[in-house]
């Protein structure tokens, strides 16, 4: 994998011309939801769920979202995060620059083109000609049409598209001839016989519907005449597609008439849909009709459609089968999207996959050298297309955050957000400390959320007790960078319905993302993970926290435990029942998924676990949660505080975070048919031996205050000792079996010196690089601890007892500074050393801590 690694990272990053596809529709559109999988229609939906593609692209769509693996919870998840937000996460993860929108499809409330402009840089239309002709006949009287007054209007219409520059630019004409008649083209088709044709389409009534052959195929032959005068491209649909066709007529070989006929040498075709069945044959066609200045036809081919919805195995062989004859160069990508923005995401992530893996093949079979390959991706998935819809791409995806939609559109598309007055954009800071920027709707719709808001670099320098810089950071009140709301995140705030929320991230210049930003450092560490061993991370979090009263003694406000019983007890559950329903259903609504909650240890402490997913995601809801929850407390007049030792005769609280690894949407940490001592792959076991290896130095980013420390002791299960053990909660690391693994099997490993003063996105980074030294360096766990780490300290190794210490092992492992990069190390330091001092100096500074975290 190594070898082909760049191959790899330039199939998965390349922003991709997406040359053919479909208007999205509106989420209460009558199309089925099923069609995101299937070409079929009415009953024969019922059987897509037992097709391969639906149970492939399914997992994928739900792994996006986060969601759990079915349709309703999938459909439930993009209702909750309305299309908006759900185009912005499929487009962006798409990696779309440019967009080419066959809008002949009458879809039930569909947007039109210029909509689209709001997700991709550059979207440009093709002018589906036998539409043109339909809404023509549609119009007129039964009674008036002859072929000459029809072929006049049709001619003006096909003529006035490519004119129409600045509105909806028609860059390609296409046709579906092979859907009506077949690809049989009878290219001496006489005045008379489409006369007639014409007849029977007007005599077969209204709606309209082209299928007389003579007709369209002297439509088509006159459509080709006018692309050729405007050297516009034609698109024909080629072998598969929806039930209309006769599978046996859309063979490409039939349009040898067409391709030998003099008249039409100087048009360029491209073939879509890979031609499938036909790929072989279509792969003919175009290394026999050459392109370049000769008179001579140019046949170009497109796979959209037979990726995403064949096997995987029936997409590889289908471009394979493309690629046999056909010059690399005369190959294009489409995703042949349809009414949901989900396809698109399918499309382009599966033909990312496909390309790199059949050019790989090419590579390991001596018939292409890596740098070629790298070429051939390129112009697969971009140039290719740019040359030939002779496409002047000036704007770049990286410099767009979708969707750009000005104030009056998001009010078209959103009339709920009518009556939403401020959008809070949050940012964590290297203190891990909540932070945001509020400004008024309409501004953040009209400017905001592509341009950000200003702030100065030395946010990412503040600690716990000061806003202003640290010493030591680099970082000072001279700078500033932009927090560019990640739209994929923005929600209503469950507690005020009047207001809305936004992750950022932070930019120093328009497409350029601040080296000091946290949620960029999490993407980094987890691209190096997926570009070297092809894997992610997948983590889950444990909330927990104390619920406070305020009481005046001696005159004085203290916050003392919203109550005193014991772990898991029922009555403290049933006396928080009110906070916690909120705090459900709100989670809920933000589509964040609640595993379980209970009464924890400590007095007036709970714990709420949220569900597995994704690393970012997982971190994303993290902050979301703890909003929640300090929110709705503080509805109901408590105070919920995650300082990892409210009182220090008390249990502390910790914000456990559980990790595993998956490749293809399945976990591969644990051991699935090879040799394993403990019931992990060795994978697995490498990862989180890298991760024991380093926990030292890990505890900066997770355990980020002194008082973290204060918990972190023997006996409270937060693991004080440097070791491991299964199902051992005093472990600092514990390898666990829930419920449904098989004995034996171990399925992740839970990190306890995590707390809720952490700034999730650094923390998780800080664990994946650790696990990648691990992986690079093959290492191995030790033995595990059973017992009590604290009784056999004589042979263990005790983890840092101090903030100092730990800042200390950060300092002497060079691993991060390579991983997290030098200038954030520098910040994240500087801000501990702080905390270090103040604290030292303040005895008591830690009990306004429950006011900040």
């Amino acid at each position: 994998m190594e070898k082909f690694a760049e191959l790899k990272k330039i199939a998965e990053s390349v922003e991709l011309v997406d040359a053919h596809a479909h208007n999205i529709v509106a989420i209460d559109s009558t199309v089925p939801f099923l069609n995101c999988f299937s070409e079929a229609a009415g009953d024969a939906l019922f059987d897509v769920p037992h097709a391969i593609n639906f149970k492939r692209s399914l997992k994928e769509i739900a792994e996006i979202y986060g969601s759990s693996l079915s349709l309703h919870a999938v459909q439930e998840s993009r209702q909750r995060l309305g299309l908006e937000s759900s185009t912005a996460v499929c487009f962006k993860a798409a990696k779309i620059s440019v967009l080419l929108i066959d809008d002949g499809i009458e879809l039930d409330k569909k947007f039109d083109i210029k909509w689209h402009r709001n997700f991709v840089p550059t979207v440009g239309r093709i002018l589906r000609v036998e539409r043109v002709a339909e809404k023509i006949l549609e119009k007129g009287s039964n009674g008036t049409w002859t072929l000459g007054s029809f072929m006049e209007i049709f001619t003006e219409e096909l003529k006035s598209y490519p004119l129409v520059i600045l509105a909806d630019e028609v860059l390609a004409f296409k046709s579906i001839v092979a859907y009506r008649s077949g690809l049989a083209i009878n290219t001496e088709v006489t005045e008379t016989e489409a006369e007639e044709g014409l007849n029977d389409v007007i005599c077969a009534g209204h709606p309209i519907r082209i299928s007389n052959k003579s007709f369209i195929d002297y439509i088509f032959l006159h459509a080709l005449k006018v692309a050729q005068s405007y050297d516009l491209p034609m698109q024909i649909h080629t072998g598969f597609g929806d039930k209309d066709l006769d599978l046996r007529l859309a063979n490409p070989l039939h349009l040898r008439n067409l391709l030998e006929d003099k008249r039409f040498m100087k048009n360029r075709l491209v073939l879509l849909h890979a031609s499938y069945p036909f790929s072989k044959e279509a792969s003919y066609l175009a290394s026999v009709y050459p392109q370049g200045k000769r008179l001579l036809l140019q046949v170009f081919l497109d796979f959209g459609l037979a990726i995403p919805k064949l096997s995987f195995h029936g997409m590889v062989s289908s471009v394979k089968e493309l690629l046999e004859l056909a010059p690399m160069n005369k190959i294009m990508f489409s995703t042949d999207g349809y009414a949901f923005a989900e396809t698109f995401y399918l499309g382009a992530k599966k033909a990312r996959e496909v390309v790199f893996s059949v050019l790989r093949d090419a590579c390991v079979d001596g018939d292409l050298s890596i740098p070629e390959a790298i070429v051939a991706v390129k112009d697969v998935f971009a140039e290719n297309a740019k040359q030939f819809y002779k496409l002047d791409v000036s704007s770049r995806y990286s410099d767009v955050k979708p969707p750009l939609l000005s104030f009056f559109q998001a009010e078209e598309l959103h009339e709920s957000s009518k009556d939403v007055t401020f959008v809070r954009i949050i940012w964590i800071d290297a203190s891990g400390q909540h932070r945001c920027r509020v400004v008024p709707q309409q501004r953040f719709y009209s400017s905001v959320q592509k341009h950000g808001v200003g702030l100065t670099c030395a946010c990412m320098g503040m600690s716990s007790t000061s806003d202003g810089p640290a010493v030591d950071t680099n970082l000072s009140a001279s700078g500033e960078t932009r927090i560019v709301p990640d739209l994929s995140t923005k929600c209503r705030l469950p507690w005020n319905k009047q207001q809305e929320m936004v992750l950022a991230d932070m930019y120093i210049e328009p497409g350029k993302v601040w080296e000091y930003c946290p949620r960029e450092a999490l993407r980094r560490v987890s691209k190096v993970l997926k570009d070297e061993f092809d894997l992610v991370v997948n983590a889950g979090f444990e909330n927990e926290f104390y619920l406070l009263k305020s009481i005046l003694r001696n005159g004085k406000e203290e916050w003392t435990p919203f109550d005193r019983t014991s772990y898991c007890s029922t009555s403290s559950f049933d006396a928080a029942s009110p906070i916690l329903e909120e705090v459900f259903a709100s989670l809920q609504s933000l589509n964040i998924a609640v595993e379980q909650l209970h009464a924890e240890a400590g007095k007036g402490q709970f714990e709420i676990a949220l569900k597995y997913t994704d690393c970012f995601r997982a971190a994303d809801s993290l902050i979301f949660a703890r909003e929640v929850i300090k929110a709705v407390a503080r509805k109901h007049g408590l105070l919920a505080t995650f300082v990892p030792k409210y009182a220090l005769d008390d249990i502390g609280s910790g914000s456990h975070v559980h990790v595993s690894l998956s490749k293809n949407g399945e976990n591969v940490f644990m051991t699935s048919g090879e040799p394993s001592r403990y019931g992990m792959s060795k994978i697995g076991e490498a990862f989180m031996a890298g991760v024991l290896n380093h926990l030292p130095a890990i505890l900066p980013f997770t355990a980020p205050l002194p008082n973290s420390y204060d918990r972190i002791q023997p006996n409270m299960w937060s693991g004080a000792y440097l070791c491991w053990g299964k199902e051992n909660r005093e472990a600092p690391l514990r390898a666990a079996s829930p419920p449904g693994v098989a004995h034996g099997l171990i399925s992740n490993f839970e990190i306890k010196a995590f707390d809720g003063c952490a700034n999730p996105y650094l923390g998780l980074a800080a664990i994946i690089s650790a696990g990648i030294d691990g992986l690079r360096r093959n290492l191995s766990l030790p033995e595990p601890v059973d017992g009590d780490p604290d009784i056999l300290k004589e042979n263990l190794q005790r983890l840092p007892v101090t903030l100092a210490e730990s800042v200390e092992a950060l300092e002497k492992d060079p691993l991060f500074k390579e991983m997290i990069g030098e200038n954030l190390l520098v910040a994240i330091i500087g801000v501990r050393k702080a905390e270090v001092k103040y604290y030292s100096e303040n005895k008591e500074g830690y009990k306004d801590l429950i006011f900040k975290y």
